[in-house]
């Protein structure tokens, strides 16, 4: 009987894991709403008394979001008034969803990386992961790479999709 030879082990294709570039931290959503009345009406007195009394110390080192989930129209100093009571505490905050959030570490940590090990090479772009990979951080991890691989593809060795292959000059 022949011996079972494992090709994609044996390849000379390189992974570029995004997973391994998600920063461990606590995700924190803040929806505003809640110091709204019946979560649609700002009144800047009382925001501003309950912005005071909330306990900001709550979210310590986390990575904050910031986001209104009714269709109430606020202000744009409303999400700048929270941020300000979130800078001593918190790592990141941004204003939109977790996955605006998701996307801003990402861009962050992906714009850090030194691309040009990756020269001529043939990459895979990891598909399939536990955490919460924005589709943002794909699109920007095939951005930065495309100018230095040889190829690009996109899920795993055994059933990549071909993105990307650097023409023959």
């Amino acid at each position: 009987m022949d011996e079972i030879i494992n090709k994609v082990a044996n390849s000379s294709l390189e992974v570029f894991d995004l997973e391994d570039y998600y920063p461990k931290g606590i995700r924190t959503t803040i929806d505003i709403s809640q110091w709204l009345i019946e979560g649609l009406l700002l009144k800047e007195k009382d925001f501003r008394e309950d912005l005071k009394n909330h306990d900001w110390s709550h979210y310590q080192g986390h990575y904050v979001a910031i986001e209104c989930s009714t269709d109430a129209i606020i202000p744009a100093w409303a999400a700048i008034l929270v941020t300000i009571q979130l800078v001593p505490f918190a790592k990141k905050i941004i204003n939109g969803s977790l996955e605006d959030l998701e996307g801003s570490l990402y861009e962050e940590l992906l714009s850090k990386i030194d691309y040009s090990t990756y020269k001529g090479k043939s990459m895979i772009i990891k598909g399939c992961s536990r955490m919460p990979v924005p589709m943002r951080a794909y699109v920007l991890a095939a951005t930065y790479l495309q100018p230095f691989a040889k190829s690009i593809m996109y899920g795993e060795a055994c059933s990549a999709v071909p993105l990307y292959k650097e023409s023959k000059k």
